[in-house]
């Protein structure tokens, strides 16, 4: 569990973040959708990492800047507590266990090193 999140959870901040690669994951409907890695995700106030790494769906926003490994990125993002994990609904099974992600973010932009 992601505790650094899960003391701060509801709140809305501004972080940092090291772009990694793009990838994909499957929606719930099937079909692929693009996501991105970040690492080292720096609360922008205190420099305090906050968790090692989060997928972000690969939006418009994101898009929009030129992405390259290694570029440092700033963003705000909700904190938010979300269940992970495998639910076998046919025998009622929920192994499902808590934890905290970053969502929505927004402000995205480039920041020099």
């Amino acid at each position: 569990m992601r505790k650094e999140l899960q003391k701060q959870e509801g709140q809305r901040k501004k972080f940092h973040a090291v772009f990694v690669k793009v990838g994909s994951k499957r929606n719930y409907h099937g079909y692929a959708e693009e996501t991105i890695l970040l690492k080292n995700i720096r609360d922008a106030e205190s420099q305090k990492i906050i968790t090692d790494h989060v997928w972000f769906t690969y939006t418009k926003t994101f898009q929009s800047i030129l992405l390259t490994e290694g570029v440092h990125l700033e963003f705000e993002a909700r904190i938010k507590e979300y269940k992970k994990g495998y639910v076998n609904s046919r025998y009622k099974i929920d192994n499902r266990i808590k934890d905290y992600k970053l969502s929505h973010p927004s402000k995205i932009r480039l920041v020099n090193v």
